[in-house]
């Protein structure tokens, strides 16, 4: 006689991890697609291998491969899924909201330090996906006090990168990504030996930077620098980001920033990507929302959109 499945140890945030991981190939991937943390991943993979008796996932090289059982699982856990969005989404019709239909308004406050693609490829989606949405995007800026903005329910969603986001506020991880160095192609940085290209050479040149997010609190590289002891000279800083590397590739200013968005004008502007010499933590992007917003059906569409975006993004 088989073993009777237990039901009370599965639940189908389980069946999505489940299928994510599979379909990813990777812990840290599937954790920043379902907006979690690593560890949280690696319990519920643990989870799942209980369950199934099977590793699922194994080493394969520098990534992870599937074994037969998992891929066996892919076609029934996405049947699954299928079927409980279309039992559930019943729910979401019935407040009112589907957005092939929906005329309401959005408002989000982005910074642009993200990939120069982003808020683009996220007004294509929401314009194809909810044409009849109206999109509000404002920039966050130190006169913005994004925080109050979500409790007042002002704003729906706050999109940027933070060494330590609010604890008040819901957060989703949307992508992670390496600091690095863009200069212009004259400048010596790019002609020197990277072993020549110190953290003092780098801390003494010019740098360019971007207006902080709040007042009274530096943006996420200064506070890593602060906390190390070191001190790099700002020559100019500005609140248009998007300008940023233009400004770079005239002159022989330093910008540190992360590589997605260095990477996209390396074949529009005569600029180079270097190595930091200071060794930063990863630049984490999140979207936070307050806790007045999180059950609404519209925005938690939206921020599966969002999520989505950025996942495409990093593939």
């Amino acid at each position: 006689m088989s073993q009777e499945l237990n039901f009370d140890k599965i639940d189908l945030l389980l069946v999505r991890v489940l299928h994510t991981l599979i379909v990813e190939r990777s812990v840290s991937r599937a954790a920043m697609r379902l907006g979690s943390t690593q560890p949280a991943l690696s319990a519920q993979l643990r989870r799942l291998r209980a369950l199934t008796g099977d590793p699922l996932l194994v080493r394969s090289g520098a990534g992870m491969t599937p074994t037969a059982t998992a891929l066996e699982l892919v076609a029934p856990a996405e049947r699954l899924l299928r079927e409980a969005d279309e039992l559930f989404g019943v729910r979401l019709r019935k407040a009112g909201f589907d957005p092939a239909t929906a005329t309401l308004r959005y408002r989000v406050a982005a910074s642009d330090y993200i990939d120069p693609l982003f808020l683009p490829q996220l007004v294509a989606r929401l314009q194809r996906m909810a044409p009849g949405v109206q999109l509000d995007l404002q920039p966050l800026t130190a006169d913005f006090d994004y925080r109050a903005s979500l409790a007042r329910g002002e704003v729906d969603l706050v999109i940027g990168n933070w060494l330590e986001p609010p604890e008040e506020l819901h957060l989703g991880r949307l992508l992670v990504d390496e600091v690095v160095c863009l200069v212009g192609n004259d400048h010596p940085a790019a002609r020197m030996a990277p072993r020549a290209w110190t953290q003092q050479r780098y801390l003494d040149c010019q740098h360019l930077a971007p207006m902080p997010l709040s007042r009274n609190q530096p943006g996420v590289i200064e506070q890593h620098l602060a906390s190390l002891g070191l001190e790099r000279r700002i020559a100019v800083r500005c609140a248009h980001f998007g300008q940023l590397p233009q400004m770079v590739a005239r002159s022989l200013l330093v910008l540190t920033t992360g590589r997605l968005f260095c990477n996209r004008y390396l074949d529009q502007l005569p600029v180079t990507v270097l190595r930091c010499p200071v060794a930063f933590p990863p630049m984490t992007y999140y979207q936070l929302w307050h806790d007045v917003s999180h059950n609404s059906a519209p925005l938690r569409w939206l921020r599966e959109q969002v999520r989505e975006v950025a996942r495409e993004l990093v593939k």
